[in-house]
């Protein structure tokens, strides 16, 4: 189902974002790259794969830059990424609006402090269209090969489009791949069974008995969502989630026309809130013992004692782990949903599902009319599963065989000009993505100074650089909070969280300059 902007989100009360304003600096000078590097010296073809966030912002800052030669291939009809693929109800961003915005295009209209899934989506879509870049994009063109002869790329799509590029920027995101669970007889079901990433809107809600398999972040407010709709809501939980209550509070008309019309009001707003999230939250997780790590705990065991009265419903959702081990959940409308008579919690194990519905290890038969598959993302695909071949043959899989792994998160030896946005061990998951990837587009453009305006071809990490990285990365993961007794989607096959372990101020000082002496530059 093509969600619409103008109509708004039922969600979350929201509309489009006609007000946008762009205010501030241009967005070169927003990410660090000073006016000089906007004239290169040669004019390099950029691929850029996909148009999710970071590959919109990759097309508005290549574009700025004066390096107009690039294409964007897309494999939907659609540009938006995550909040493209993610329609079920309830859909929102957790961290607030106003930091999960260009910092070149701030939105002054956002409706409420966490903005709904059709709102951001408007938001992606107004700005690519104002600076140019929907119409540039190849829609349903899905890249499955990338293969570096003869100094360049050789881009291949599964639609039969061939193109080349000296650069390749791969904005596929993380959470796009949907995880599916192994559980027997799951096809056997006699009614719609789906992943919350490919909602199933035709399904009647009210007065509908829906399963919820999982209780991570989209569960949660799917359920939320679904009790609240009126559907008889079956939550089959296998481990339970600490959840931090916040105040989803809607920006009042007041506000946005101070916005709208005070710019610099706005900016500082943003200032505040992104010092806040990163001191209290972001910065607090990579260091199990911080006092900030401790209040955290404090308010999630106060809002799970204060909220659930049902004492034996309270400890079926209390987790035996520390807060923020696993992702922290955000919902200020969870533990008031779950109480309601039409939400059941179920917390024996599933043994297997039939055509009436889901049979629990202890014998009863769950009878629904659907079931919805809450159960996550492969975060470990990036750029997969595109078949990537470097230099002298070697092959993105076989480097990536035991588990993904880049230097800085963006470069990977032997893979001359290919920039991963978001990649892995990256900070996904406690810093706000759009500044993330604002701050490694700056990095990456400085890397590659020495092809734009100088004499070589190629650029990338030495295997040394990134196994040091490595090195580091894992014995930095031994203070987080994240290594503290629990399994989550963080964790590798070792046991060691895929992301970034330091602060942000680490983050922004690693992305401010790249050590091109951690680069191996072949002349052209």
């Amino acid at each position: 189902m093509r969600r619409e902007c103008a109509g708004g989100d039922k969600s979350t009360g929201t509309g489009g974002v006609k007000g946008t304003t762009t205010v501030g600096t241009k967005a070169t000078k927003a990410v660090g790259i000073t006016v000089a590097k906007a004239m290169p010296r040669k004019k390099p073809r950029f691929a850029v794969i996909g148009a999710g966030m970071a590959g919109i912002l990759s097309a508005i800052k290549l574009k700025e830059l004066g390096c107009t030669n690039y294409a964007i291939y897309e494999k939907a009809g659609r540009l938006g990424g995550t909040w493209r693929e993610n329609t079920y109800p309830g859909v929102a961003c957790d961290v607030p609006a106003h930091l999960y915005s260009y910092s070149f295009a701030p939105n002054p209209d956002w409706s409420h402090v966490f903005a709904g899934g059709n709102e951001l989506q408007c938001y992606f879509e107004d700005i690519a269209q104002r600076y140019g870049v929907a119409s540039e994009v190849r829609y349903g063109t899905e890249i499955d090969r990338l293969e570096w002869a003869g100094g360049k790329w050789h881009l291949h799509a599964s639609n039969g489009v061939a193109g080349e590029a000296d650069v390749v920027i791969a904005a596929t995101g993380v959470l796009h791949h949907p995880a599916y669970p192994d559980i027997e007889g799951l096809g056997t079901f006699h009614g719609p069974a789906f992943h919350t990433a490919r909602w199933n809107h035709s399904i009647p809600i009210k007065g509908s008995r829906i399963a919820v398999i999982g209780t991570g972040s989209s569960a949660v407010q799917v359920v939320s969502e679904l009790v609240h709709q009126g559907a008889d809501t079956f939550v089959f939980q296998r481990t339970p989630q600490w959840i931090l209550a916040f105040d989803n509070t809607p920006y009042t008309e007041e506000e946005r026309s101070t916005y709208r019309s005070q710019p610099a009001v706005m900016a500082a707003m943003r200032d505040q809130i992104r010092d806040t999230f990163e001191k209290n939250f972001a910065n607090a997780v990579v260091d199990a013992n911080s006092p900030e790590v401790k209040v955290l705990e404090e308010l999630c065991r106060t809002n799970l004692e204060t909220h659930v009265q049902d004492p034996v419903l309270r400890e079926h959702l209390r987790p035996a782990y520390r807060a923020a081990c696993k992702r922290l959940i955000l919902s200020p409308y969870f533990y008031d949903a779950i109480q309601q008579d039409n939400a059941h919690l179920v917390t024996e194990r599933i043994a297997c599902v039939e055509p009436a519905g889901i049979r629990t290890a202890d014998g009863t038969l769950h009878e629904v009319d659907a079931i919805v598959l809450a159960t996550g993302f492969r975060v470990d695909q990036f750029i997969r599963p595109a078949e990537v071949i470097g230099r002298n043959g070697i092959k993105l899989n076989d480097l990536w065989a035991k588990r993904p792994a880049a230097y800085m998160a963006l470069s990977v030896p032997d893979m001359p000009n290919l920039f991963l946005l978001n990649g892995p061990n990256g900070p996904v998951g406690n810093f706000s993505l759009i500044d993330v990837a604002e701050l490694q587009f700056s990095y990456v453009m400085q890397a590659l100074d020495p092809i734009v305006n100088g004499p070589y071809r190629e650029v990338s990490a030495k295997r040394e650089a990134h196994d040091r990285f490595e090195a580091d990365r894992v014995e930095a993961s031994k203070k987080t909070i994240w290594v503290t007794g629990c399994k989550s989607w963080y964790l590798d096959d070792r046991g060691i969280p895929a992301v970034w372990p330091w602060n942000f101020d680490h983050f922004r000082e690693s992305m401010a300059k790249p050590l091109m002496e951690d680069y191996e530059l072949v002349a052209g």
